[in-house]
């Protein structure tokens, strides 16, 4: 599994129908497909790793002396700076951006001609120049996604969460400094049972629970052999979107409530280290720039109604008769690649 750009269940939300039920492989194939066309069309990668990148120097293509251009290494922020074996201080350069905005992603590092810092090479010019970072094609953007239901160790990959709504297969977590990438999840108790029956019909869709704050809009939860989406919640009512996922609708009377809140992570993800963390400890989530999520979904929706059209899907007929990509897609497309496209720099002096 790659880095995504969306969500296995976002892409499952926007199709909402029986053919996504118990379809996961499929569905994640047409998102790494789909991540890694936004990828080849921007030329940029819009999640965060951090490390150490190494340049040389002097770059033979680039004449001022002052002025690392970093290419495709576009850079966030910078802990350390190391030319030649020498740290050179924060306080003696600048991060810039080729169009002059004072923000990330950055694409160059000048030095404060007001110092007396300087590039220099070592033995040899060859990966002289070390900058360790965080490396991200767009500004970091991330946003809360709960806390941590369970206590970790270094070692442990299935995580318990708060707010499962929150929280999807792809979606890039931090806890303290560590990145977890969600590569699965299974249904855990939420502790509460049915308090009212529920019949097999599409309109009955009011769950009665015991505690309604102990749920989230967004969350899917398990009745027996039956998915829910929850939709909204009153005190404690859940109303859900039934048979949800393409579960069958089934009545219910007393069952235990599952949620999905144990997910599978990669721990230590992008660059950083496995650590311990509390019970309670915050969680936030990666969030890609809007434009590029909307096209990876397009791209993973499109990728599965293709297939299942035997990549055969048209409009029109005769002479008019031609493959149905979807205007729709082609300006989500255009859109990006002008918003987030890397453009070849105009000046390198």
């Amino acid at each position: 599994m790659g880095i995504w750009y969306t969500t296995r269940e976002a892409v499952k939300a926007a199709l909402d129908y029986k053919e996504t039920a118990r379809s996961d492989a499929q569905v994640d194939a047409a998102i790494e497909s789909a991540s890694r066309a936004v990828e080849g069309l921007t030329h940029r990668r819009f999640y965060p790793w951090t490390g150490t990148r190494y340049f040389d120097w002097p770059d033979r293509r680039y004449s001022t002396p002052w002025r690392l251009w970093l290419d495709n290494n576009e850079v966030a922020s910078i802990s350390t700076l190391v030319a030649g074996g020498l740290t050179i201080a924060p306080s003696d350069y600048f991060l810039r951006r080729s169009d002059g905005l004072d923000e990330p992603p950055y694409t160059s590092i000048e030095i404060d001609l007001d110092s007396s810092a300087a590039f220099t090479s070592g033995p040899t010019f060859q990966r002289a120049v070390a900058v360790t970072g965080v490396f991200i094609g767009c500004p970091v953007d991330e946003v809360p996604a709960g806390a941590l239901a369970e206590a970790l160790d270094a070692t442990e990959t299935a995580v318990d969460v708060t707010d499962a709504a929150a929280v999807g297969v792809g979606h890039i977590l931090r806890v303290g400094d560590e990145r977890m990438i969600v590569t699965g999840r299974q249904m855990l108790t939420t502790g509460q049972t049915l308090q009212s029956a529920l019949a097999d019909r599409i309109n009955d869709v009011t769950v009665v629970v015991t505690n309604g704050a102990a749920f989230s809009v967004g969350e899917v939860i398990l009745l027996d052999g039956e998915r829910m989406w929850i939709v909204d919640i009153a005190g404690n009512n859940l109303i859900v979107k039934r048979q949800w996922d393409g579960s069958v609708l089934a009545s219910h009377t007393g069952s235990t409530i599952y949620a999905s809140r144990t997910v599978t992570v990669e721990r230590g993800a992008l660059g950083t280290t496995a650590a311990t963390h509390d019970t309670a400890a915050a969680i936030v989530r990666h969030k890609p720039p809007a434009l590029v999520t909307e096209m990876a979904d397009a791209e993973a929706i499109n990728t599965l109604l293709q297939k299942r059209a035997g990549y055969a899907r048209t409009v029109g007929s005769g002479d008019n008769e031609r493959e149905a990509g979807g205007r729709g897609l082609r300006q989500v497309r255009e859109d990006v690649r002008t918003t987030y496209g890397r453009k070849a720099r105009t000046a390198a002096v």
